[in-house]
C-alpha cells in the first residue's frame, strides 16, 4: 500500500472517533496536506505534511506509515509523528488552559433571567418590579 485516503488515514491514526467527523473537518478546510486544501478523497502518501486544527490547537503531523484500519493507540501512534513545532505549540496551549480561563468567557450573555434580578434586588435591598410606578 503507497497511498491512502485522508480521511481513512485520520480515522485509523485515532484523531477523530469516525470517518465521518473527519470528513465534516476535511469539508470546513480544517485540515490540509503538503499546506493545500484537502478533500476526504485525498490520497496522502509516506512523508506527507499534514497540518490539523482540532479545538483550538494546530498541529503538524509527517505521515510516517500508511494504514486504512483502525488499529490499537500505540500502532497508531507509529503512523505518524509530530514536528517539534507543533508540539511546543501545544504545550504552551496547555499551559495557558492550565492557568486558567479568560475572563470575558465566564460572563454571562444577553438579558437577565429571574435568578439574575432576584442577585440584583437582594444586593440592592429592594425588589424590582416592572409593574410599580416609582
Amino acid at each position: 500500500m503507497d497511498r491512502v485516503r485522508i480521511d481513512k488515514w485520520l480515522w485509523a491514526a485515532r484523531f477523530y472517533k469516525t470517518r465521518t467527523l473527519a470528513t465534516d473537518d476535511i469539508h470546513k478546510g480544517r485540515v490540509q496536506v503538503n499546506a493545500q486544501e484537502a478533500k476526504p478523497a485525498r490520497e496522502v502518501r509516506v512523508g506527507d505534511s499534514i497540518t490539523l486544527r482540532q479545538s483550538g490547537l494546530t498541529r503538524t503531523l509527517l505521515v510516517r506509515s500508511l494504514s486504512d484500519k483502525r488499529g490499537p493507540a500505540p500502532v497508531a501512534q507509529q503512523l505518524y509523528e509530530e514536528t517539534p513545532d507543533s508540539l511546543r505549540l501545544r504545550a504552551v496551549a496547555l499551559e495557558q488552559r492550565r492557568m486558567g480561563t479568560e475572563p470575558g468567557l465566564s460572563q454571562g450573555h444577553g438579558r437577565p433571567n429571574k435568578h439574575d434580578r432576584r442577585a440584583v434586588a437582594s444586593a440592592w435591598g429592594e425588589r424590582w418590579s416592572a409593574s410599580l410606578d416609582p
